[in-house]
């Protein structure tokens, strides 16, 4: 894949006009208030991985409707408390996996939560552990960006989104965590959901945005081919005449108007040959987040981004914040 999108100068200054709802901020406090009428019910069961440098703990709690949540807690031993932690929210398609899979950040000193994401987890990459009981009985292969596109309030990324600000509140009352040092993070669908956290929060010590998916969701779907974007596309192939009832709905879920919410100091990283979530949809969300903020720019790549390379970021970013 080539360049095909906005050169990098005008990226930097790209904010397109996207109106967002009337009652967007409305609809977000009546959720996570419908939400927190289900206590958290926190349960860590510890797990033997076979790590002998950290702790891990097997954790469940509530999130949308009540519903039981996955999540690892991976915690550095040897580290007098309290801990930052970085709550994490994983790709599409993907799960939380396990633990082994999580020791860069407790390496670093910071406790680490991972969220399951309900529904997913199928496939090779990352299994996952968590039933989505409002839609399925566990995790499925594939369409979730289309299940409840009839309406905000049936949407799938309504449920997801809400399990990710309560794992925000769980990770905040665990014992050994600081509360005013939780920071956010994630790839892809990951770094969609964590715009959506970092701006309904303000409570946030900071949030790593990685090549964010769920973002300027009608640029999206017109200039990529990829998957998952083009799941919205073949719904409408079929369904013609409900475009304006998606696009309505996908305004309630798009990055863009979590990012102009955002306050918490933010790294973002971009892929300007990406064709899964295209630079452009990237930069209209980054330059609209309001807090301090920098953007990590990978000329050569798709949509792994800096790989590697961004996980070094990640260290900086977090030692920074300590």
């Amino acid at each position: 894949m080539a360049l095909f999108d906005l050169p990098l100068e005008q990226l930097r200054e790209y904010r397109p006009d996207v109106p967002e709802p009337a009652d967007f901020d409305e609809f977000w406090k009546t959720t996570l208030s419908e939400a927190g009428s289900f206590g958290l019910d926190v349960r860590l069961e510890p797990f033997d991985a076979g790590l002998v440098a950290v702790d891990v703990h097997d954790v469940t709690f509530a999130g949308w409707g009540g519903h039981p949540i996955k999540a690892w807690l991976v915690k550095p031993k040897g580290i007098e408390g309290p801990l930052p932690c970085v709550v994490e929210y994983i790709g599409y398609s993907g799960g939380r996996s396990y633990p082994w899979s999580h020791t860069t950040f407790p390496a670093a000193g910071w406790a680490h939560f991972v969220m399951d994401t309900r529904g997913q987890g199928y496939g090779n990459w990352q299994p996952g552990d968590t039933a989505d009981p409002y839609g399925t009985t566990g995790p499925t292969n594939k369409g979730w960006m289309t299940q409840g596109l009839e309406s905000p309030e049936h949407y799938y990324y309504r449920r997801v989104f809400t399990d990710a600000y309560r794992a925000v509140d769980v990770a905040k009352g665990l014992d050994g965590i600081d509360p005013d040092r939780i920071v956010v993070a994630g790839g892809s669908q990951g770094g969609g959901i964590t715009q959506a956290v970092g701006g309904l929060r303000g409570d946030l010590a900071g949030a790593i945005v990685d090549v964010p998916f769920l973002t300027h969701f009608q640029r999206a779907v017109t200039i990529t081919d990829a998957f998952p974007y083009q799941e919205i596309v073949e719904f409408l192939s079929g369904q013609r005449l409900r475009a304006d009832r998606v696009f309505a709905t996908l305004n309630y879920f798009d990055g863009l108007h979590f990012a102009a919410r955002g306050t918490a100091p933010a790294l973002y990283s971009v892929g300007l040959m990406d064709d899964v979530c295209p630079p452009s949809t990237v930069f209209a969300a980054y330059n609209r987040w309001q807090g301090e903020k920098r953007i990590t720019v990978w000329p050569w790549n798709k949509h792994e981004g800096g790989g590697v390379h961004q996980r070094g970021e990640h260290l900086k970013f977090l030692a920074e914040l300590r």
